[in-house]
């Protein structure tokens, strides 16, 4: 739900003083990456929508398309291939383009005459081919981890050794942490020394004291805001939509929206800010510090469940002020492909044309990536 615009809060130099001081300058600066946090991620609940209705009748229409026209594609050469007029040489370069061309198509679907075509082209077997590599992936992992991820692993299935070491690192995490309380607790039960007691009494009293400080902006705002002192129904209404606020920020120890809540209801002014003691400011400090580490984590999942809902890989880079400027990159590739693949199964229909094509393929000894298909128009 959108938030309303708060009041800012930050702390402005004083008349008699011409420099803020350490304390000061670290609590504008926490504001201030504060509210670029929440800029991002309302940028990021702004955007979503927005997106996933361009992509969802967009972009997923024309991938439909250009699969289908590219799985035509596939089925045109396979019969071209068989045609008396296609050499030799011709056909091994048609083995070559066939095999990659359905390799892909059955990557993305498990479509039994693609990986058939596939089979016949290159010479091999594609279950046989998945299952090679993800015993060759196996072992790599069970090496790099020391760990026997089991024998009654399902060898054409690389989503399965995913998931199986997925659940491993999981585990070992858990078991990491388990470790680490028993030794904490170990620690515990052994007989503190003088140092060890003094820092733990100083911590407990500043975490205290952090505590009074944001109990106390909490008391100030909930004894002026109590609805149940309100006569008026209007009135009353407005204070208790607002103390619902009050209660939120205060259950998520949310200082800043608790200042913010203050100076939108002007309980405290500009010199008020102005005037917060160093003590009082080193409390707040850590408390907005705790506030930002908060926010950077709820970005990293936004974006990480935004990237995993529409198949973006994990190194690109996401921002939601370009994302959709990216998407309808994508729609104007696509539409490209799919008006090339559209001419070429027009062309490839004359035989003639597939030869002639052919001819500007130079013949490779080994079966290359798709990437190396720079002569293949489609």
């Amino acid at each position: 739900m959108a938030r309303p615009n708060p009041t800012p809060v930050i702390i402005a130099p004083g008349h008699n003083k011409p420099t803020l001081s350490k304390g000061q300058k670290t609590f504008n600066r926490l504001i201030k990456q504060i509210e670029e946090r929440r800029a991002r991620l309302s940028a990021w609940e702004a955007v979503t929508h927005e997106y996933h209705q361009k992509y969802v009748s967009k972009l997923l229409p024309l991938e439909e398309t250009c699969k289908s026209l590219r799985t035509r594609m596939v089925q045109l050469l396979d019969r071209t291939y068989a045609e008396k007029a296609i050499t030799k040489t011709e056909r091994r370069k048609l083995d070559r383009i066939i095999a990659e061309l359905a390799g892909e198509l059955v990557g993305e679907d498990e479509d039994a005459e693609m990986k058939a075509i596939y089979n016949r082209h290159s010479q091999s077997d594609y279950d046989g081919e998945v299952a090679a590599e993800t015993r060759e992936m196996k072992a790599m992992l069970e090496e790099i981890l020391e760990v026997n991820l089991g024998d009654d692993l399902d060898m054409f299935s690389p989503d399965d050794l995913m998931q199986r070491t997925q659940a491993h690192l999981e585990q070992l995490v858990a078991d990491a942490e388990a470790e680490d309380q028993a030794q904490q607790d170990r620690r515990a039960r052994r007989r503190k020394s003088a140092r060890q007691v003094a820092a733990e009494a100083r911590a407990q009293e500043e975490e205290e004291q952090i505590s009074l400080s944001i109990r106390e902006v909490y008391r100030k705002l909930a004894s002026a805001l109590h609805p149940d002192r309100e006569t008026d129904p209007l009135e009353r209404e407005r204070k208790t939509a607002l103390m619902q606020r009050v209660n939120q920020a205060y259950a998520r120890r949310n200082l800043l929206e608790l200042l913010e809540l203050q100076l939108e209801l002007e309980h405290i002014d500009q010199h008020s800010i102005n005037s917060i003691s160093e003590d009082r400011l080193k409390h707040y400090n850590k408390i907005l510090k705790e506030q930002l580490a908060e926010l950077d984590q709820e970005i990293l999942f936004v974006e990480a469940r935004f990237a995993d809902s529409y198949d973006i890989l994990s190194f690109v880079a996401l921002s939601p002020n370009t994302v959709m400027r990216d998407l309808d990159d994508d729609i104007a590739e696509l539409k490209l492909a799919v008006d090339q693949l559209e001419s070429d199964l027009v062309l490839f229909k004359d035989i003639k044309q597939v030869k002639a094509w052919l001819k500007t393929i130079k013949a490779r000894p080994t079966r290359p990536s798709f990437d190396d298909f720079d002569e293949i128009p489609f």
